[in-house]
């Protein structure tokens, strides 16, 4: 849902409790169990982290019975189009002599030896 490629997610609650890793294996336990073995009830929030794209969200985690049916969660707030990385800038090349390296011409005046 929020476009991550590998996230870091864990209890916002001050003790680092990682429930997904970006470390392959590392949390492969944690797959099937329900968020509230982990504590996680209404109100509790998590850290979500892509250090691949360089970019972090804060998940309100909000309790309710009027989800429509087969809908196990919803997002509420900022979509998916919204959040996420920042689109890259825009790079300019600067081609001198049919060169991009960046190479300026030499502007010395001394002699060469």
């Amino acid at each position: 849902k929020f476009a991550m490629v590998a996230p870091d997610v864990q209890i916002d609650d001050g003790k680092g409790t990682i429930l997904i890793s970006s470390e392959e294996g590392e949390t492969e336990a944690n797959n099937h169990r329900k968020l509230s073995d982990f504590g996680i009830r209404n109100g509790t929030r998590l850290q979500a982290d892509d250090f691949l794209q360089d970019y972090t969200l804060l998940i309100n985690v909000l309790h309710s019975e009027d989800l429509e049916k087969d809908v196990e969660f919803e997002v509420v707030g900022d979509t998916p189009e919204k959040v996420g990385p920042k689109p890259s800038e825009p790079t300019t090349k600067n081609i001198t002599n049919g060169s991009d390296d960046g190479a300026q011409p030499s502007t010395s005046t001394g002699k060469q030896q």
